[in-house]
C-alpha cells in the first residue's frame, strides 16, 4: 500500500514558489528538517570533483566532434563516442554538454529507486549537493505516483514534473523538468538491453531565474542521463542539448535565427554537473543501504 507525505513536509507548488527566493540564500535547516533521518547528510563534507576531471571543463570541446540529439541512439553503441566529457557551442546556437563517471558502488536498482524517492521531499533533493541544491516539489498526482508500489522503481518517475530550485553557476533558477520514458524520449527500444543500458534518467527541462526580469535569457533543454554495466562499475553518460525541445516526439532548436546559449551557462551547467555526480558517487550507496528500497522514510 502506498504511503502519505505528511502535509507540512510537501507544500504546496505556490507556496513553494513564493519561496524561492528565500532558498536562493541557502538558510539553514528548519527545527523540523532537522529531525528527518537523513538530515544529517546536509552537513557532509562535500567531496571535491578529479581535478583532471574537472579542467576538462575548463575549454569548450571540438563541436565537430558533438553529439547532436537527432542522434541520441549513437549513446546506445558499445564502446566510446568523440566526446566523453567536455562542453560547447553547436554550430547552430545551441549549447552541448557531455559528461562520464564510474560508480564502483553503485546499481541500477540504485539509480531507479533515488529517481523515485527523492522527489517525494524538498529536503530530499537539498542533501543531494547542499552547495547548489535549493529545494524540489512535485504535484499531488505525481506524488502519488511516485507513491505507487504497482510500479516498478524504474517507472515510477516518468511523466513526472520536478519543480526545482537550483544554482548551476548562473545564479538560482527555477526548473520544470519534464521526465520521460527511454521510449518517449526516442531511444530504440530494440536495442534497449544490457550491457550497453542499464537504466536512465531524462526528458525536457525549461528555467527562469529566480529573481527573473523581463531581461532574463530562457530556454527549453533536453537532459539524458544513460547508465551501463562494466567491469569497473555503473557507468553514467550524461547529455544535455541547450536550446533544444520535443516537438512531436522529435528534438527541434527552439533558439531565434542568429541566437547562440552564451557559453557561461553551457560551462556553468557542466561544471556543476560533475561536482552534483561526483557526491553522488559517494552519497548515494550510504543513503541507499540506510533507506534503499522504501518509499518513504
Amino acid at each position: 500500500m502506498s504511503q502519505i507525505i505528511p502535509e507540512q513536509v510537501q507544500p504546496t507548488y505556490d507556496e513553494y514558489l513564493a519561496a524561492t527566493k528565500h532558498r536562493a540564500l541557502r538558510p539553514d535547516l528548519t527545527e523540523q528538517e532537522k529531525q528527518r533521518p537523513f538530515a544529517k547528510y546536509y552537513y557532509d563534507v562535500i567531496t571535491e570533483p578529479d581535478p583532471q576531471h574537472y579542467a576538462m571543463m575548463d575549454k569548450p570541446c571540438d563541436p565537430n566532434k558533438a553529439l547532436y540529439p537527432e542522434k541520441r541512439n549513437d549513446l546506445l553503441n558499445p564502446g566510446d563516442l568523440d566526446i566523453e566529457t567536455g562542453w560547447c557551442n553547436l554550430k547552430n546556437g545551441g549549447g552541448f554538454i557531455a559528461n562520464k563517471m564510474v560508480y564502483p558502488d553503485i546499481t541500477a536498482d540504485m539509480i531507479d529507486w533515488w529517481f523515485s524517492w527523492h522527489p517525494l521531499e524538498d529536503l530530499r533533493y537539498r542533501i543531494w549537493y547542499p552547495p547548489q541544491h535549493g529545494g524540489l516539489t512535485v504535484s499531488p498526482e505525481n506524488r502519488k505516483r511516485l507513491l505507487d508500489d504497482t510500479i516498478p522503481y524504474r517507472e515510477r518517475n516518468w511523466g513526472v514534473v520536478h519543480h526545482v530550485t537550483e544554482d548551476t553557476n548562473c545564479g538560482m533558477e527555477n526548473i520544470d523538468i519534464h521526465f520521460m520514458s527511454p521510449q518517449d524520449f526516442g531511444f530504440d527500444m530494440t536495442r534497449w538491453k544490457k550491457p550497453n543500458v542499464a537504466t536512465f534518467a531524462g526528458g525536457v527541462g525549461w528555467g527562469v531565474a529566480v529573481d527573473k526580469t523581463d531581461d532574463s535569457i530562457t530556454a527549453p533543454a533536453i537532459m539524458c542521463h544513460i547508465f551501463r554495466e562494466t567491469n569497473e562499475g555503473l557507468e553514467h553518460r550524461t547529455r544535455f542539448w541547450l536550446g533544444y525541445r520535443f516537438v512531436d516526439g522529435q528534438p527541434e532548436l527552439s533558439l531565434p535565427p542568429g541566437v547562440a546559449v552564451p557559453a557561461p551557462a553551457i560551462q556553468g551547467l557542466a561544471r556543476h554537473n560533475v561536482c552534483e555526480f561526483t557526491r553522488f558517487r559517494d552519497f548515494l550507496p550510504k543513503i541507499y543501504a540506510e533507506l534503499g528500497g522504501k518509499s518513504i522514510a
